[in-house]
C-alpha cells in the first residue's frame, strides 16, 4: 500500500473516537500494528480501521467497534505514562466523498475526499490538539477561579490566610501547563503532514477554524499569565510579611538583650 493510497472506502459514516488516556504514550514501545506513516504514528488497529496515536498521550481511533475498541486501548496501557483517573473522550463523523470536496458540515461531520493516510493523520492531528486544549482549559479554569479568593483577600488588606504552600502549587500548575502544551502539544505549530501534502494546507485551516484553536489558545495563554501574575505577586507579598516578622523577632531580641545587660549592671 503506498502513503497516499485510500485506506477506507467509501461507504457508511465513520466513527472516530478521540481519548486522552494520560500525560504521556510511550509510542516508541509500540509492539503490535502495521506502521502505515509516521509523524503523527498511524497503524493498523482492529479488522478494519486504523489509529493515530500521540507522545501527548492522545490515541485517534478510526472504524473500531467498542470490543475492539476495548481490546486496542488495553494492549496500549503499559505504554501510559501518569495515566488520568478520567479519560478525556470525544467523537465525530469523518464521511469518505470521492465526489465532494474536503470539508466541515453544521453538524460538525468532516467531509474527506478520499481516506488515505495524509488526511487520517492531519484530521487526527487536529481533533487530538482540540482534546488536549479542552482538558487544559478544564484544569486552568480551575486554577483561575482559585486566584479570585486570593485576590479578593488582597483588596481587604487581609493576608493571614494566604499560604505559601497553596501559592506554589499554583504556581506549579501554570508552569506544568505551559511546559505540556508547547513542549509536547505544539497547538499553534503547522502539521508535519503539510511538508508530504501541502495540498491539505485548505482542509487544516477548515478545521482549525472550526474548532477555534488559535482563539482558544489565545485567551488560556491570558488566563496563565494572569494566574501567574497574580500567584508571583502574593507570593512576593508574603515572604515580606515574614521578613518583617524575623526583622521584629531580632529587634525583641536585642532589646530583650539590652533589658538583661540592665538588670544584670543594676543588681550587681
Amino acid at each position: 500500500m503506498t502513503p497516499s493510497e485510500s485506506l477506507i472506502s467509501a461507504a457508511s459514516p465513520i466513527g472516530v473516537q478521540i481519548l486522552l488516556l494520560g500525560e504521556r504514550l510511550d509510542t516508541r514501545r509500540l509492539e503490535e500494528g502495521v506502521v502505515l506513516a509516521t509523524a503523527p504514528l498511524i497503524i493498523r488497529a482492529g479488522r478494519a480501521g486504523y489509529a493515530v496515536l500521540f507522545r501527548y498521550g492522545v490515541v485517534v481511533l478510526f472504524a473500531l467497534d467498542p470490543m475492539e475498541e476495548a481490546i486496542f486501548l488495553a494492549s496500549l496501557s503499559k505504554l501510559v505514562a501518569d495515566p488520568l483517573p478520567v479519560q478525556g473522550r470525544e467523537a465525530i463523523t469523518v464521511v469518505i466523498d470521492p465526489d465532494g470536496e474536503d470539508r466541515i458540515d453544521t453538524g460538525g461531520r468532516v467531509f474527506l475526499t478520499d481516506s488515505c493516510p495524509e488526511r487520517l493523520q492531519l484530521v487526527a492531528e487536529v481533533v487530538a490538539r482540540e482534546l488536549v486544549l479542552e482538558h487544559y482549559e478544564t484544569r486552568i479554569a480551575k486554577v483561575f477561579d482559585s486566584i479570585e479568593p486570593l485576590a479578593a483577600s488582597l483588596s481587604r488588606g487581609s493576608l493571614r490566610k494566604l499560604k505559601t504552600k497553596d501559592l506554589l502549587i499554583q504556581i506549579g500548575e501554570v508552569l506544568l501547563a505551559e511546559h505540556r502544551m508547547v513542549g509536547r502539544v505544539e497547538l499553534l505549530e503547522s502539521p508535519e503532514v503539510l511538508w508530504i501534502k501541502p495540498e491539505l494546507e485548505r482542509l487544516f485551516v477548515r478545521l482549525e477554524r472550526e474548532y477555534d484553536l488559535t482563539a482558544r489558545n489565545r485567551a488560556l495563554d491570558r488566563k496563565l499569565e494572569v494566574i501567574s501574575d497574580t500567584a508571583e505577586t502574593l507570593l512576593d507579598l508574603i515572604q515580606t510579611r515574614s521578613s518583617m516578622k524575623v526583622e521584629w523577632y531580632i529587634v525583641a531580641l536585642i532589646v530583650f538583650e539590652c533589658l538583661l545587660t540592665i538588670y544584670q549592671l543594676v543588681w550587681r
